[in-house]
């Protein structure tokens, strides 16, 4: 009888037991990825289990499944497999993993098919078939280093680097490009400020707006763009955001040294659901910690509504937006570096918004999109001779600038007998309005005190409203049993504002992209293209002390893209490719002022363009890319590349010298590894050569920096210095806690945890007293306007410092 309790307890308890295991939820939708409508019965799968379903009669599927790590595989019969890894199911938020199958052409019999599509090295992507590289969410929260910043993470990938000097900011450079030459997508919305801080007239910053919780998948194109993303030479990132929870309110908050961020998502009605979320940081009391002068504080904000109207129309609302302050603080160390910072740097006050709704209607056979968004930029910098904040004869710098523009954009995307056809029009009206104070030189005096040089001040005010406007089109087919893909594509862009801006021919754009699938696990690809940018808004807007617009006969920037590259697929998640690339440039703005390539600028926190521009540069890139990819097989994943580049840009003279992205060499590995019990640990090295500078031209140095709290480059000698190697190693460890409706991730992540010394382009500074209350001279007197007393400095711009993030985030 006692032996019968024990039992009916032990049964009892392993009941319990069972019925008290831990589970998550794994949601999400299955479409033709060429027509956009949904397929019912599509099996999901967990990889290596028997647990799967199928989706219903709107192409959705949920999962069940006990917490854990999964790669997640979907399939229909007519359509190539495709699976996701990586995919981490907690307790807390459903894991969203929608899929996207392309359909196998039925002109092809079961006798000619001598691959599995799914399983070959064939291009993934029909308009792009190389030179692109995606990311998940997962690779972007755990990332060692990446801060949950897409900005960050993706310099991992061959490619890409970033501006000299370390993590300062987060300048995406690809393949020797200048940091403008990129664009910014999300959820067919343009994107035009994506960081905090950002420099106008480029798209570098301190850190990134977007939140990561909303993230699907980013997708980076270096090259073969798609013929309807304007403005690009050197990349597009087209980044998806999921669909908010339909079922309940759900979210997350992230807590950490650096920022608390909150994200809701949850169901508005049947059809409606939405994310929305705000993020404030704390850098400003962090710096203040550690000593630093500069108060850097920022507040970022983002929503998405999507609305399903019925089976075939569906609307989306997205935003983001940011408000950026940057001032200075008393310091207990008065440091040199210190001082120089207080008298170097602007005070920032900036914010910008992007706002847009897209209408996808499904078509016979494709889709039709609308797209309608507005954008704004408003940026006002000050900067005062000798940091004297509230004396405005010591004014130096003064900034008011914003730019709006308001776009339209429609594009018709059909897939008929193999044929993927797309084709559209954009539209956009631009206002931009600036005030600009800029003393950039003192004047000079003889010993008798008569004027020699007046010295040099910008002084003016500008308006300015035009529209641009274009048209693309773009085809693709698998030809010859589906081993060979073209893809053909025409673009042009016209605007109203530019003396020949309304001529097509001047920027009409062929690109030919081809993939060959050579055998099951080779393919070749190869790509030939031509691509323009119109100059950015504070270039066309600058008027001379006459109040004309100088730089209307400025062209539209050219570059001429070459890439020959392999892969090579020895399984599913398993990957190799190799590249090579040749960029050419041509009407590339170049200064008036200084006779130098503005493709070299756009790292300084601030302002740039604003200026007298003739469109004569030219310029080069090439190199090679070498990258490894291993998605996660058991509890390993890992990607490595190696790139080899050459960044060449021609000033007024003509003449290609190394630019400030010619690296050369850039290496990048990253490794995570999953123990048991939620434990996950992530590495993350980088390589880079060291960028080139331009040194001080010490006589003009001396003479301004009591004006300018600076040096004055000698641009006669541009970029003829060059920085020792950049080299970091990141070092990540995260814990995840599941509760029975809630999760915590615990996590700590180092930067720099070798101590590498990491460099900068040097400082030009004066000698202070010990004292640190002024200028010590040689002759004991006070500063001389000229300087020609001070005692000049150059200070080295290095630090090992290690940069630790400790936090949390609840999901529930």
């Amino acid at each position: 009888m006692k032996n019968n309790i024990y039992l009916f307890l032990l049964f009892i308890f392993i009941s319990v037991t069972g019925f008290a295991q831990i589970t998550g939820i794994i949601r999400g939708n299955v479409k033709d990825k060429n027509t956009q409508e949904t397929i019912i019965g599509a099996i999901i799968s967990l990889d290596g289990t028997t647990n799967g379903t199928t989706t219903d009669i709107d192409g959705n599927f949920k999962l069940n499944v006990p917490v854990g790590t999964y790669n997640l595989q979907a399939s229909f019969l007519g359509y190539t497999t495709l699976i996701k890894y990586n995919i981490a199911v907690t307790s807390g938020n459903a894991q969203t993993v929608n899929f996207e199958l392309e359909s196998v052409s039925s002109e092809l019999s079961e006798v000619t098919v001598t691959f599995d599509k799914g399983k070959s090295a064939v291009a993934t992507d029909m308009i792009t078939p190389l030179s692109v590289q995606q990311l998940t969410t997962e690779e972007i929260k755990s990332n060692p280093g990446g801060s949950f910043d897409v900005s960050r993470v993706v310099q991992t990938l061959p490619g890409v680097g970033g501006s000299g000097g370390g993590a300062a900011r987060n300048d995406i450079i690809i393949r020797g490009g200048a940091p403008n030459e990129n664009v910014y997508y999300v959820d067919g919305i343009e994107i035009p400020v994506l960081n905090h801080f950002q420099t106008q007239g480029s798209s570098g910053g301190a850190q990134g707006i977007l939140n990561v919780s909303f993230i699907e998948d980013v997708k980076l194109s270096s090259s073969a763009f798609d013929a309807k993303y304007d403005n690009a030479l050197a990349s597009t990132f087209v980044i998806k955001q999921r669909q908010g929870n339909p079922e309940k309110l759900s979210g997350n908050v992230r807590l950490s040294f650096t920022e608390a961020v909150a994200t809701l998502e949850g169901p508005l009605g049947k059809k409606t659901d939405y994310l929305i979320s705000g993020r404030k940081s704390y850098l400003d009391y962090l710096f203040k910690l550690i000593d630093l002068p500069i108060r850097p504080n920022f507040y970022d904000f983002q929503y998405k509504v999507t609305h399903k109207f019925n089976d075939k129309t569906t609307l989306t609302a997205i935003g983001v937006g940011a408000i950026d302050n940057f001032s200075f603080g008393e310091t207990k160390n008065a440091s040199p570096e210190n001082e120089y910072f207080r008298r170097s740097l602007p005070i920032i006050n900036q914010w910008n918004y992007t706002t847009g709704f897209t209408l996808r209607h499904l078509i016979k056979k494709g889709y039709i999109n609308f797209a309608i968004s507005r954008n704004m930029f408003n940026n006002q910098l000050d900067r005062f001779e000798d940091a004297q904040y509230n004396d405005e004869t010591k004014r130096n710098f003064k900034l008011r600038s914003q730019e709006i523009e308001n776009k339209f954009r429609m594009d018709v995307n059909k897939y008929t007998n193999g044929w993927k056809i797309s084709y559209g029009v954009v539209g956009q009206y631009v206002k931009y309005n600036t005030k600009l104070f800029n003393k950039l030189s003192s004047a000079i005096y003889d010993s008798i005190g008569n004027v020699i040089f007046p010295g040099l001040i910008v002084n003016f005010k500008s308006d300015m409203e035009f529209f641009k406007y274009g048209a693309f089109g773009q085809v693709a087919k698998n030809v010859f049993n589906e081993k060979l893909l073209i893809s053909l594509g025409l673009r042009t862009d016209m605007n109203s504002f530019m003396n020949d801006g309304n001529n097509p021919l001047n920027t009409l754009s062929p690109r030919l992209s081809m993939s060959y699938h050579l055998a099951k696990k080779f393919d070749i690809t190869g790509s030939v293209g031509t691509y323009y940018k119109i100059p950015t808004y504070t270039s066309l807007g600058y008027k001379n002390v006459n109040g004309e617009f100088v730089n209307k006969s400025m062209k539209y920037i050219r570059s001429n893209h070459y890439v020959l590259g392999t892969q090579y697929l020895p399984n599913e998640a398993l990957r190799f490719t190799l590249e090579g690339f040749y960029k050419q440039y041509s009407n590339y703005p170049v200064s008036k002022t200084n006779g130098t390539s503005l493709a070299n600028q756009g790292t300084d926190f601030g302002s740039i363009g604003s200026e007298a521009i003739q469109s004569t540069g030219n310029g080069e890139t090439y190199g090679f890319e070498f990258f490894v990819q291993q998605k996660l097989v058991k509890k390993i994943f890992y990607v490595f590349s190696y790139t080899y580049v050459r960044s060449q840009y021609s000033g007024i003279d003509n003449k290609l010298i190394a630019s400030s992205w010619d690296n050369q060499h850039l290496i990048s590995t990253t490794l995570g590894y999953k123990f048991g019990k939620n434990w996950q640990l992530g590495l993350k090295y980088r390589f880079a050569g060291g960028n080139p500078y331009t040194p001080f031209d010490l006589n003009l140095s001396q003479q301004n920096y009591a004006l300018l709290g600076t040096g004055v480059l000698d641009y006669n000698n541009i970029n003829s210095q060059r920085l020792k190697n950049f080299s970091q190693l990141d070092f990540r460890l995260d814990k995840k806690i599941n509760f029975r409706k809630t999760s915590l991730n615990l996590f700590i992540d180092f930067q720099n945890v070798l101590m590498s010394v990491q460099y900068g382009a040097p400082y030009y500074t004066f000698k202070r007293t010990a004292d640190n209350s002024g200028f010590e001279t040689t002759d004991g007197k006070p500063l001389k306007t000229d300087g020609s007393n001070g005692i000049p400095v150059i200070l080295k711009n290095e630090s090992k410092t290690v940069t630790p993030s400790i936090g949390f985030t609840f999901e529930f």
